[in-house]
């Protein structure tokens, strides 16, 4: 009788747990998906503004964030399988991917700054290292107006790969920014070592932070540290105009969120000229 109801459930047999089947065959077709996405090339990037605090009309940079897009056209939620590719090499062709495309951007679009995702395992991919060092080559001002976001958990798991590869990338003036700071386990002793240029505070220390004095209290201690280390601060996921204001009063030094402006494939920088042309 079992057996007959895992067949009725289209679950096959020695798989008694129907929920957690359905589950992990879903998640396996997400992964499908995305590498069927990744081998013709359906991504792009979504732009969102990182701004000064106290100064909102004028980005100090811009985030490329990298969309895998369905056979549709939809956008493929990165939550649904961004952790699981992270240790394949669909992730690592997404890291090229995003660079690819980011340097395009800076090519073309002379006037802005703008950071790129990667992760450590990249690091001496090769198609990952030949596309940057084309990319400076054709154009030796994207260096300078590069910068390389990782995130804690993903620098913590080769650390002293990550502190030679930033060394020589910083002689050619290329930034790099440490994402998420605050949801994982940096030791200090390789926070002092690594000389990120930005430390970007992970969004549940400022979500909300105008009325929650324990993340008051955390956020400033990661701003300690940053300035200790002289560090460029952005605080994520600023969503209240009052949690601006306190961030911009306790000393960080940009913003970015979807108070000032979700990530979107239209470049934002050219809706802002065209806006100023109209004035």
């Amino acid at each position: 009788m079992g057996e007959k109801r895992l067949k009725w459930a289209n679950v096959p047999v020695g798989h008694h747990n129907p929920l957690a089947y359905a589950v992990s065959a879903r998640d396996q077709s997400v992964i499908q998906m995305v590498e069927e996405a990744v081998r013709h090339g359906h991504v792009m990037l979504a732009y969102q503004a990182v701004v000064p605090s106290g100064r909102q009309d004028r980005p100090a940079f811009y985030e490329g964030l990298v969309r895998v897009l369905d056979e549709t056209g939809r956008i493929i939620p990165a939550r649904e399988f961004i952790d699981v590719i992270e240790t394949m090499e669909t992730g690592r062709i997404i890291d090229c991917l995003s660079l690819e495309k980011g340097i395009r951007t800076l090519r073309e679009h002379p006037d802005i700054r703008l950071s790129i995702n990667m992760s450590a395992r990249s690091i001496g991919y090769p198609r990952w290292m030949r596309t940057l060092k084309r990319g400076l080559g054709q154009d030796p001002t994207v260096g300078e107006r590069l910068i390389l976001e990782i995130t804690e958990s993903s620098a913590m798991l080769v650390p002293e790969l990550v502190v030679n590869f930033m060394a020589d990338l910083q002689k050619k003036g290329i930034s790099f920014a440490l994402d998420d700071f605050g949801a994982g386990y940096t030791s200090f002793r390789y926070l002092r070592d690594f000389y990120f240029d930005i430390l970007k505070i992970d969004g549940q220390f400022i979500r909300g932070i105008a009325d929650n004095p324990d993340n008051q209290v955390l956020t400033r201690a990661l701003i300690s540290i940053a300035e200790q280390f002289d560090m460029v601060t952005v605080a994520e996921s600023v969503e209240r105009p009052n949690d601006a204001l306190f961030l911009q009063n306790i000393g960080v030094h940009c913003l970015q969120g979807y108070y000032f402006g979700a990530p979107t494939v239209q470049p934002p920088w050219l809706e802002a000229a065209r806006v100023a042309a109209m004035a």
